[in-house]
């Protein structure tokens, strides 16, 4: 990469986390953002404004873990992020943030039903949990890189007890669309059980759909 496209990369990682925030998926010190790059990963880093980050606050690492951006405090879950990244080599981009809502089913170990509309299908496929693991230790680094190497899956949004949720994707905004529409999903659950009325797809519209996205790499991937 050259270092245009670099600083590129790097404004969007601030971009995407400031989306975040404006969305109300995380709070101002919740959440994070990374992106893989040359040797090493971009991600934003501790004890920063979420909402109001740019581009130049955003930290960089290599793969070992080393900071190249002193100046700045690594994130606390900057051991989760680089285990993903050499647990799965197709992910490019990763988004961890609190929704509300989503969140919530991790906390009542309920499933939050991705077969409601197709969107969710597509966009989505089937979440996993990760066992509940301390914020910031190798522990979680390990339970989550585990979920999300799952060897007949390779599923892409994983739903961290008592936690959060993680996001991946082939770039920051395949990652941080499955953020917004987990967030969506999870909403639709709750209303459906409120309501005590729900028709999900059947299976057949289930296969319909993978079989669409088969074709369509750039969100399978």
């Amino acid at each position: 990469m050259t270092s245009k496209e670099l600083e590129i990369l790097r404004k969007d990682v601030a971009r995407f986390m400031r989306r975040l925030y404006d969305r109300g998926l995380t709070t101002a010190s919740g959440g994070n953002v990374s992106v893989r790059i040359d040797k090493g990963i971009f991600i934003t880093p501790s004890s920063l404004d979420k909402g109001l980050i740019k581009g130049r606050q955003v930290g960089r690492l290599t793969y070992t873990g080393k900071n190249l951006t002193p100046e700045l405090r690594p994130s606390i879950e900057s051991a989760m992020h680089l285990a993903i990244y050499k647990k799965r080599p197709d992910v490019n981009a990763i988004v961890h943030a609190h929704p509300p809502v989503a969140t919530s089913f991790t906390a009542m170990r309920k499933k939050i039903n991705c077969t409601l509309i197709a969107e969710a299908r597509a966009i989505l496929g089937t979440p996993v949990l990760a066992p509940y693991a301390l914020m910031g230790t190798e522990g979680l680094a390990a339970a989550v890189a585990a979920a999300a190497g799952h060897a007949s899956s390779q599923p892409n949004v994983i739903l961290l007890e008592n936690h959060g949720i993680v996001c991946l994707g082939k770039d920051l905004l395949t990652a941080f669309d499955r953020m917004e529409v987990l967030e969506a999903a999870a909403r639709m659950t709750l209303i459906t059980h409120l309501m005590d009325s729900v028709k999900p797809l059947n299976k057949k519209q289930l296969r319909e759909i993978d079989t669409l996205m088969g074709f369509t790499v750039s969100l399978k991937k």
